[in-house]
C-alpha cells in the first residue's frame, strides 16, 4: 500500500459513503484511478466491507454488555456456530485468561440479557458479565500512517 492507498482507506473509514470525486479531490487522482485502487483494495482483502454505524438505543436497545465465557477446548465447536446465529452478539473474540471468549452483546432491557447469559450458563458454564454504563471511544477505523522511506 502506497501513501494514496492509505489516504482512500482512512477517508473511507470515517465515510464509507465518500464520493469518488471527493476522493479524487483529496488524493489528487482520477475518479477512475481511485475507483481502480478501491477495487484492488477490495480484492486484497484490505477493505473486508462497508455498514452503517447505527444508534442502538433509538432501535430500543438499551444494554450493551460484555460478557466472558469459560470454556473447554471441545467445547468451541459448538459455541462458535451457536453465537454466530444469535443477532445479540455484535463481536465474539478468543482471549487469554481465565475466560476463554468474550462477547459483546446488545439487547433491549435487563431481563433478555439476563434470559441470554442463562442460556449461555446452562450451555457451556461459567459467565462474568460486565453492563457498559457508558462509551467514551465507540467503534471506530485505524488511522494508518505515511509510509517510512523504507516502503
Amino acid at each position: 500500500m502506497d501513501k494514496i492507498d492509505r489516504k482512500i482507506v482512512n477517508i473511507l473509514q470515517k465515510n464509507a459513503r465518500a464520493s469518488l470525486k471527493d476522493l479524487s479531490k483529496e488524493c489528487f487522482i482520477s475518479s477512475p484511478a481511485i475507483a481502480a485502487r478501491i477495487s484492488k483494495l477490495e480484492r486484497s482483502g484490505v477493505i473486508k466491507g462497508y455498514q452503517a454505524t447505527i444508534n442502538l438505543e433509538k432501535i430500543d436497545f438499551h444494554v450493551k454488555a460484555f460478557i466472558q465465557v469459560q470454556l473447554e477446548p471441545h467445547q468451541k465447536k459448538e459455541f462458535y456456530p451457536y453465537v454466530q446465529q444469535i443477532p445479540n452478539v455484535i463481536e465474539c473474540n478468543c482471549v487469554t485468561g481465565d475466560f476463554s471468549e468474550v462477547m459483546e452483546v446488545v439487547f433491549p432491557s435487563t431481563t433478555d440479557l439476563d434470559n441470554f447469559i442463562n442460556d449461555i450458563q446452562q450451555r457451556f458454564g461459567k459467565t462474568s458479565t460486565q453492563i457498559v454504563f457508558s462509551t467514551s471511544v465507540n467503534h471506530r477505523g485505524v488511522q494508518l500512517s505515511e509510509p517510512t522511506e523504507k516502503e
